[in-house]
């Protein structure tokens, strides 16, 4: 009897099993598995992570979906940035609920069509007086204006999204205008038109500067004429198409910095190539302060019925996110035709290392805090013109503006500038020139050790030290401070005018050391694991 009814169950079994196996062979199993959103008639989402940014944009390259790349900051390794490529469906599934990917960013890729944006931002403990709400309204009517007479383009602060992070120290905005069957051929299009428009805030600066021109001493009073810079602003104005003395008044857009120097309320510094743009309702990494609508927004997106309002808001933010049709209108502002022809220079040359550039802070304030010391000496006050991050090499470049002082020489040039390179891989720095002769020499000074308190193996040891990236920093790897060294570098190009145009051919000195050291080691770093990000991800 027991015999029988194991036979019947083992049968009952054995016919589970064939149908099971029938089934399988009517519906096999895909050889991979690709998670899915929703419907499955939907395209297979994209999630994949890289520690490098120039790697994420390969696999975009490879990838038949539509998909883009983003930036994440997490604790581990004192704010490094990895790198995120999927679609926007899939990344706001996930980010929708801000339980994670709290520090993101947007990738906005070189060359590619974009929508108008600004970052503004002053002291506020610094300029009292300033009505920062007022400010953006004026400033967006300018623009609003500027577009109508330069593309035909109208628009409204209706169409502006307004983004604020101020906290009780500083106002912060972010905006992003949504015209109507328009963008921007792409974001270096971007910054000439926005620097284009702003010149009448950038001859008051100047102007500023030359009045102190008198109380400088001995004989680097040469270093301080901006009689070149008033010309090349005289110039860009009239092609405009208006006088001088037509300038709209910008002296809103005047701020002064902590240390109490003048300059833009809109930072110059936000349209490199494959920018990195804080996300709405991010914060950066070891602040609590994210970008929220702000109260004085009148932007409001379409209503939809298969997307959220919040998700509405999430799209529009996006800079690169520029739906493409007929009817588009793609609008381009050229350089002028110096800036041309240095643009071709350096193209000519062949070189692979791509630098990351700032007008402000470096990824290493620390270090910048140190530069300036070096050229502030015997009542000169120097500047960083601008930097360079030539990240294989992990080497820093300064363009030094305002101190002429040249080891080679033993004194000042009368009108050639000088570099301070710094190396920190072997933690030292020295001078180069772009003197024709120091330069045709292969002159390089001395290296000096960099001091203790600015080497990195002691600001990783700082139980104090908290490491985060401004929105104005475009890779990984990047710290910043809550005082970054000012010494005009918020005015961005400003200070062309110590600068000679020569002076930037030159800069391909440095590109060739650089050179020098990426041929020597090729050598690439292994990915990061996704699973030991996706903890630290969790963990932040």
């Amino acid at each position: 009897m027991r015999k029988r009814e194991s036979r019947r169950k083992w049968e009952s079994k054995l016919k589970q099993i064939e149908e099971r196996a029938s089934d399988y062979e009517r519906k096999p199993l895909s050889s991979e598995y690709k998670p899915r959103l929703a419907k499955p008639e939907e395209p297979a989402s994209v999630w994949k992570l890289f520690h490098r940014q120039n790697q994420a944009f390969n696999f975009v390259k490879s990838c038949k979906e539509n998909v883009h790349v983003f930036a994440l900051e997490c604790k581990m390794g004192n704010g490094q940035r990895i790198y995120l490529v999927t679609s926007y469906a899939q990344f706001w599934f996930y980010y929708k609920t801000r339980k994670t990917l709290l520090h993101c960013y947007e990738v906005i890729p070189e060359n590619s069509v974009c929508k108008l944006y600004f970052d503004l931002e002053f002291n506020k403990l610094a300029n009292p007086g300033a009505d920062g709400k007022k400010m953006v309204a004026l400033l967006i009517q300018h623009v609003c204006k500027s577009l109508e007479e330069s593309y035909n383009v109208r628009c409204s602060a209706d169409d502006v999204f307004n983004l604020d992070s101020s906290t009780e120290e500083k106002f912060s905005r972010h905006l992003i205008f949504q015209l109507h069957n328009a963008a921007f051929k792409d974001n270096s299009h971007v910054g000439n038109f926005v620097k284009k428009i702003l010149q009448p805030a950038l001859h008051l600066i100047a102007k500023d500067d030359e009045d102190k021109i008198p109380e400088a001493v001995g004989h680097e009073a040469s270093c301080f004429s901006v009689t070149p810079l008033k010309q090349e602003i005289s110039e860009a104005w009239q092609n405009l198409g208006l006088p001088e003395q037509c300038d709209p008044d910008l002296s809103f857009l005047v701020v002064k910095n902590h240390m109490g120097e003048k300059c833009l309320f809109v930072d110059l510094g936000v349209y490199t190539k494959n920018r990195n743009f804080r996300l709405y309702q991010s914060s950066k990494i070891g602040k609590c302060v994210s970008l929220e609508v702000a109260e004085d927004n009148r932007f409001i997106p379409k209503q939809s019925k298969v997307i959220s309002e919040e998700n509405q808001y999430f799209l529009s933010s996006l800079v690169s996110n520029v739906r493409f049709s007929d009817s588009l209108r793609i609008l381009t502002c050229d350089p002028s035709q110096t800036k041309r022809k240095r643009t071709e220079y350096f193209n000519s040359t062949g070189t692979s290392v791509e630098p990351i550039e700032g007008f402000q802070a470096s990824p290493y304030p620390e270090i910048d805090r140190f530069v300036l010391s070096l050229v502030n000496k015997h009542d000169i006050k120097g500047g960083i013109r601008r930097w360079n991050y030539f990240f294989p090499e992990e080497l820093l470049v300064y363009d030094i503006c305002k101190y002429r002082w040249c080891e080679n020489i033993g004194r000042a040039h009368k009108s050639n500038n000088i570099m301070i390179l710094v190396d920190l891989k072997n933690e030292v720095w020295y001078q180069k020139c772009h003197d024709p002769v120091c330069k045709a020499q292969n002159f390089k000074s001395t290296c000096f050790p960099l001091p203790t308190e600015v080497s990195l193996l002691f600001l990783l040891a700082d139980e104090d030290f908290t490491s985060e990236e401004t929105d104005e920093t475009s890779n990984s790897l990047t710290k910043d401070s809550q005082n970054p060294p000012s010494c005009n570098l918020s005015a961005g190009g400003l200070l062309a005018a110590d600068w000679n145009d020569e002076d930037d051919a030159c800069f391909l000195e440095a590109t060739e050391d650089a050179e020098l050291a990426d041929a020597a080691d090729k050598s690439l770093l292994d990915d990061i694991p996704d699973e030991l990000i996706i903890e630290a991800l969790q963990n932040s």
